[in-house]
């Protein structure tokens, strides 16, 4: 018998017969957020012309000024976009290279927007130079040096995660991006995981780019993610998606706004739905969203240290360096992936065996097996130690 989550996930619409400990993948929404979303899809299906051409400018407004409040910046300096990795490849997409300029990452980041950055460099002539990033890691210094060890006169824009998605680290970002731009490097944050994990002040971090995902942990429906780019280099910035706004005649509002807002027939409605999670996530502890944080930031240092103790292993990184994520290290090991999906063979037999949703990553350099955890409200700390107990059984853990 599985144990149970906390009272919280009553709140959700995850199957019982399943311990779901990865929010952090791909989020999971709130059962009042979808019937919100429901209910506007509907609206939009009555009258599509009335939604769309009369109503939907001002209701992406409303939805994009909460947003803004929340993260901290100018809502007219946002767009929003379907995901991170989308906000990375519109920024990329725009950047104006020139043959031998260098752009900057690190060895964590994210796959899919690696992919996105060799693939402009390649059609510019530009240089993808990568950081080697310690972990386990001691502190935030040691990612600092280690990254600005890489930057050069030809460098011309970091592409950082804020919170890297295998090990779970909280990176400097504030002290990257003053120290980039003190050398005219433009700094690009992926914040995936940062929006409801992490407090945000776009406006005071400065970043020339900054995207992130609302699906995860603001609970917003799939298909939600914010881009802010700044003031001064919003000129150049394009939407992946050319539409009517590119040669729209308006001048109430800003190129940026007409070119973003409209990007052809599509389902909004998960834009919209971010105030009503945002009000939802509030409510639920006194403190609101503030509290949340501090909740999951404290389960998941929790089940880290309930993991490392089941497995003999040191934690790899401080506390203080953690948000919601976690990843605990573990044995390598020679069996081949499982499936088309090529899962770690821990991972797919806690599933089989014991209906255990939690990822199970390789990094190849220095070669790792980690285990991340990812708490979320509906989360408990049952669940955790069930997860423990079950990795220390597992043959497929060596």
């Amino acid at each position: 018998m599985l144990p149970a989550p906390s009272p919280f996930a009553a709140h959700w619409d995850l199957d019982p017969t399943v311990s779901f400990l990865n929010h952090g993948s791909f989020g999971a929404c709130p059962r009042v957020v979808l019937q919100l979303q429901a209910e506007l899809r509907q609206r939009m299906e009555r009258e599509p012309v009335l939604f769309m051409h009369r109503e939907l400018e001002a209701l992406l407004d409303d939805a994009r000024a909460v947003l803004a409040n929340f993260v901290g910046c100018d809502a007219d300096d946002l767009a929003f976009v379907p995901n991170a990795t989308t906000g990375v490849n519109t920024v990329l997409q725009s950047l104006p290279l020139a043959p031998g300029d260098e752009l900057l990452c690190t060895d964590q980041e994210y796959n899919s927007c690696r992919n996105a950055l060799e693939r402009v460099a390649q059609r510019a002539g530009a240089r993808v130079v990568v950081a080697a990033v310690p972990f386990p890691v001691q502190g935030p210094e040691q990612i600092v040096d280690a990254v600005l060890a890489k930057a050069t006169a030809r460098t011309r824009l970091l592409l950082i995660d804020h919170v890297t998605s295998i090990t779970g680290i909280v990176q400097p970002v504030a002290d990257l991006v003053a120290r980039c731009h003190a050398r005219g490097i433009d700094t690009l944050v992926d914040g995936a995981h940062a929006p409801g994990m992490l407090p945000l002040d776009l406006r005071a971090l400065g970043a020339a780019y900054y995207t992130g995902n609302c699906h995860k942990w603001l609970c917003t429906p799939k298909g939600s993610a914010l881009l802010h780019v700044r003031r001064d280099r919003q000129s150049h910035v394009q939407p992946l998606v050319t539409s009517h706004g590119r040669n729209s005649p308006r001048t109430d509002r800003s190129r940026f706004r007409l070119e973003f807002d409209f990007t052809g027939t599509d389902d909004y409605t998960p834009f919209l739905c971010i105030p009503a999670a945002l009000r939802f996530l509030s409510g639920l502890l006194p403190g609101g969203m503030p509290a949340l944080a501090a909740h999951n930031h404290a389960l998941a240092v929790w089940a880290r240290e309930r993991l490392c103790t089941a497995l003999g292993a040191a934690a790899p990184a401080p506390a203080s360096m953690l948000g919601s994520l976690a990843a605990v290290p573990l044995p390598m090991s020679n069996r081949p992936p499982v499936g088309n999906l090529g899962l770690d063979p821990l991972q797919d037999a806690l599933w089989q065996r014991h209906r255990i949703e939690v990822p199970v990553m390789r990094w190849a350099n220095p070669a790792l097996r980690l285990l991340r955890v990812s708490p979320q409200i509906y989360n408990s700390r049952e669940q955790y130690e069930h997860l423990a107990s079950a990795v220390r059984a597992a043959p497929e853990l060596q």
